[in-house]
């Protein structure tokens, strides 16, 4: 599995797991949990079809508290990147993370 390869690539990431996972021919879902060495976590949604990509992935600390969410629900229109947007502590801002590797890469340079 490709996914799985891209996260040995980061060395701050403690352990994961995938916690749902279906495929079909022209698409899948996967969920994962991924453990920072500073004990946040990555909670990590996609579902992905032949018509559509569907993400959501949320950064916390270890006490539950948001650090960043990303994710692609058709609402914030006035944002510029619509409808990549994420949540910050008390915002929501453009967005040009779009993927696991982009959200990771920059969570590697927050660490």
């Amino acid at each position: 599995m490709e996914i799985l390869k891209l996260l040995n690539r980061y060395s701050f990431i403690e352990d994961y797991q995938v916690l749902d996972y279906k495929r079909w021919q022209l698409g899948y879902y996967l969920s994962l949990k991924i453990i920072f060495q500073n004990n946040s976590i990555l909670f990590s949604k996609e579902y992905v079809s032949e018509k559509e990509r569907n993400y959501s992935y949320h950064w916390q600390n270890n006490s539950g508290k948001l650090i960043t969410r990303w994710d692609n629900a058709p609402h914030h229109k006035q944002i510029k990147t619509f409808p990549h947007h994420k949540h910050l502590k008390n915002a929501i801002a453009e967005s040009t993370e779009m993927n696991l590797n982009e959200v990771l890469d920059y969570i590697a340079k927050e660490q």
